[in-house]
């Protein structure tokens, strides 16, 4: 079964306290699960990471043999495309488990949307910030 995975991180400071969030979608587009929790202290790009390794770990946990991943970070997927080098070394674990993850489930594409596409995973990457600053917005 093919699953798109929809990710975004989200980071309150660069670095800052730092959440996820992921929207599982069947091939109808229905969401099947979602992801949406605090991660602590990051910058923008590592919440980016986490974000899609923990949407492509619940894809796989839901039992998909293919994933479309589509983000809204350009940086993220370009380095997944092999258009940017991962300099970054705070980065290059994170590249390198997001990587094997793909692999480890099967068939995968990586393609950028545009942030009002991503808008799902962008509140629930939010809503994990809001929720612990006890903010409920």
């Amino acid at each position: 079964m093919r699953l798109t995975v929809y990710a975004d991180g989200a980071s309150r400071g660069n670095p800052g306290p730092a959440a996820i969030g992921a929207s599982i979608r069947d091939g109808s587009g229905t969401e099947l699960a979602t992801v949406s929790e605090r991660i602590g202290r990051g910058t923008n790009n590592q919440a980016e990471y986490r974000a899609a390794i923990a949407g492509v770990r619940k894809a796989r946990e839901l039992g998909a043999t293919g994933i479309d991943l589509r983000m809204d970070s350009e940086l993220v997927v370009r380095q997944l495309a092999g258009l940017y080098r991962v300099k970054n070394p705070g980065l290059q674990p994170l590249y390198g488990t997001l990587l094997a993850e793909l692999e480890a489930t099967g068939p995968y594409t990586v393609g950028h949307v545009p942030r009002a596409q991503n808008a799902r995973a962008d509140s629930l990457a939010n809503a994990a910030l809001d929720a612990a600053r006890g903010t409920g917005s």
